[in-house]
């Protein structure tokens, strides 16, 4: 099957990797063409512009989508105008579910098909495979369902769950239909907003474990700072990279998370390359949205993406607010940091 594909970045590029591996044809295009020459160079048929990418599709194109978020509309303002009814555009970015069910509405007025598809893989997605949340209209999913068969992971190596009918389901194979426009993003959102939760356990209990030795760090008092009660019972100095490792085998918290995490650990036990600044690309931010509009109270999914507020000092002036009010009230001078380095 001919797809075209915009945007060649993280995971757009090995999309079209797998794609061609799998025998589709694929027309890319990218705003750096430096890109596009390298897929260029494997076969891949370049485009130079999105009207150059239009030219060389057959009737009827199936254009995806690989942009941020923020640059969608444009890129569909763009695209529109060049294509002809019962052409079919993908966003496979994470988009609010919200912008496809406009999106979808507006395409259909010049007869355009839209399916907004959720797409989880990441830079490993080449060899693993894409799991794929898909919003839209049955017969235009089905229309795409090769193209989705070979970005996902297949069945592979996974157990089938029991209990499960004869018959393998989409599910089982790494993609699904969700419902009607805006679907497949909106359970992608989800997705992500418990992707931050379980990154954030993670960190928070590795962050316990690396501070064990608390009770064997020497600190100077002072009269702000609650001393370590009982430091006897804090003097372990634990192996993180060799912990996550046990973790990973047998354990009821392995998942393809902590492989990871165990992998960066072992190259930097102390992850000098990292600052600690987290960014979130919006999932979480609708979710919690979502989960508000339901009346679903999301403890840990709340808790989690204000951690990445706090890690990128969205908390500083908050901070300084309580060590002024503090100091009003009570004279109370701030302590110097005790933060190991």
């Amino acid at each position: 099957m001919q797809l075209g594909l915009v945007g060649l970045g993280r995971m757009g590029a090995s999309m079209v990797r797998r794609l061609v591996e799998k025998g589709h044809d694929c027309v890319v295009h990218d705003l750096v063409p430096a890109k596009v020459a390298s897929l260029s160079q494997e076969g891949v048929t370049g485009a130079s512009s999105l009207a150059d990418m239009v030219a060389r599709l057959a009737t009827p194109r199936a254009i995806w989508l690989m942009v941020p978020a923020a640059f969608v509309d444009q890129t569909l303002d763009a695209l529109a105008p060049l294509l002809t009814a019962g052409d079919l555009l993908i966003d496979g970015g994470n988009s609010w579910y919200r912008d496809d069910i406009r999106r979808a509405a507006e395409l259909e007025l010049n007869g355009l098909d839209y399916l907004d598809v959720g797409t989880s893989g990441g830079v490993a997605g080449l060899q693993r495979g894409y799991c794929l949340m898909i919003g839209g209209k049955p017969a235009v999913f089905e229309r795409l369902r090769p193209i989705f068969s070979a970005l996902a992971p297949g069945v592979g190596s996974v157990a089938r769950t029991p209990g499960r009918k004869s018959g393998l389901a989409d599910s089982e194979e790494g993609f699904l239909h969700c419902g009607p426009h805006g679907a497949g993003h909106f359970v992608k959102m989800v997705h992500n907003g418990i992707e931050y939760g379980v990154m954030a356990s993670y960190a928070e209990g590795l962050a316990i474990l690396r501070n064990a030795d608390a009770g064997s760090r020497t600190r100077p008092p002072d009269a702000e700072t609650t001393p370590l009660r009982d430091p006897e019972f804090y003097r372990y100095d634990l192996n993180l990279p060799e912990i996550t490792e046990v973790w990973r085998r047998g354990s009821v918290i392995g998942s393809w998370l902590l492989d990871l995490t165990a992998v960066a650990l072992l190259k930097d036990p102390d992850l000098r390359a990292y600052q600690g600044r987290v960014s979130d690309s919006g999932e979480g931010r609708w979710a919690i949205q979502a989960g508000i509009d339901e009346a679903v109270p999301m403890n840990v999914l709340s808790a989690a993406l204000f951690a990445r507020f706090t890690s990128r000092g969205e908390a500083d002036f908050s901070g300084k607010v309580l060590s002024a009010m503090r100091s009003e009230f009570g004279g109370h001078d701030e302590a110097p940091s005790e933060r190991p380095a």
